[in-house]
């Protein structure tokens, strides 16, 4: 895995992020999910957005991780929100992008913090032009500080 290049996991985050917000919007279960991306769509245009060659296995272990820690996600997401928010009250599209973040920043401790999180400030920079992806910046940061303690938080 370490040998494909930086931008397979860039494009798999991508579509990620895609396939969460499918599985949102129409119920589909997170096997299906994977096995319509890695058969169909990685690699190919989706909404004008081109998903290029992508780590088929980081994939996987994206979507399947977030669904299988959603509870344990959501709380770490929720705890960073003010307190007349909930997560169910932001855009699918925020909430997928924010799910998966936490995932990693949970979960993938092999991963830099920081490169998690700018690697997800892309994709929102794709998808919202207003305040979102500050907002998205701001949680994943609070997500950041509170489990990557034996990083070395700046800022």
């Amino acid at each position: 895995m370490n040998d494909l290049p930086m931008q397979s996991r860039t494009n798999a985050r991508l579509a990620a992020v895609q396939a969460l917000y499918q599985m949102e919007a129409t119920g589909i279960g997170v096997e299906s999910v994977i096995r319509e991306f890695i058969d169909h769509r990685l690699g190919t245009e989706i909404d004008g957005v081109l998903l290029g060659e992508a780590d088929a296995k980081f994939f996987d272990d994206v979507v399947r991780g977030v669904v299988n820690s959603q509870a344990k996600i959501d709380l770490a997401i929720n705890m960073r929100l003010a307190k007349n928010w909930k997560l169910s009250r932001l855009d699918a599209t925020a909430r997928s992008i924010l799910r998966a973040g936490a995932y990693e920043l949970v979960n993938r401790a092999d991963i830099p913090g920081r490169a998690i999180i700018d690697e997800y400030m892309e994709i929102a920079n794709a998808f919202f032009e207003s305040d979102e992806p500050k907002f998205i910046n701001g949680v994943l940061d609070g997500v950041y500080r509170e489990v990557r303690d034996d990083e070395t938080v700046q800022g």
